[in-house]
């Protein structure tokens, strides 16, 4: 059995505490384990593949520095999403500052959801259904600017209070609110009564 093979069979957790040892082949392995979800969450809200790319890559990189700083409180998927999530925010933010009417028509590229989805499913009729829900959801988001998609995921797919969202977002509790709100009625547009359970 290969080494990879043996890292491949570790929990998170002990990958953890060998990649803050040093190990970078136990790092290597929280990569290739998680990196699909980041870029899926990081595209979710930035809408641009290169982009969410670019700041996967940053991600991680920041995530090797701080992995000292993580003290296994939540699962390190859960933290590393937070990391992504602030950089993308911070994007987005810088973005806001340099072109106030261009933030609005960032690319509409279609691609997947998957990060919406349960990973693994064994039913090929499920599968099914969950493309065509990706569908109808990709269709949904598309269709929001970067503000109100980052506060529909950070709300639904994060499982955020709204209070949490204000201070990560930087608006006021009203605004989340008001986001939250108008992007629920755009989605209203494009999915069904059974898809929008998945948003409240």
């Amino acid at each position: 059995m290969s080494r990879q093979s043996d890292l491949a069979s570790v929990e998170d957790k002990a990958l953890v505490t060998a990649a803050q040892d040093g190990s970078t082949a136990a790092f290597e392995e929280l990569v290739m384990r998680h990196r699909d979800q980041l870029y899926a969450r990081a595209f979710s809200i930035l809408r641009n593949e290169d982009e969410a790319v670019d700041l996967t890559q940053e991600a991680w990189i920041k995530i090797w520095r701080r992995l000292g700083q993580f003290q296994g409180g939540s699962g390190f998927a859960t933290w590393a999403t937070r990391v992504v999530i602030n950089l993308c925010l911070d994007q987005l933010r810088k973005k806001r500052r340099r072109a106030e009417e261009s933030i609005e028509q960032i690319s509409e590229e279609s691609g997947g959801v998957e990060q919406f989805l349960p990973s693994e499913t064994a039913n090929p009729t499920l599968r099914l259904e969950q493309a065509e829900l990706r569908e109808h959801i990709d269709a949904g988001l598309a269709q929001l600017s970067p503000e109100h998609r980052a506060v529909l995921v950070l709300h639904a797919f994060e499982g955020l209070e709204y209070k949490e969202i204000a201070r990560r977002v930087g608006c006021s509790l009203g605004t989340v609110m008001s986001r939250l709100f108008y992007a629920r009625r755009r989605l209203a547009a494009v999915l069904n009564d059974e898809d929008l359970q998945n948003f409240r």
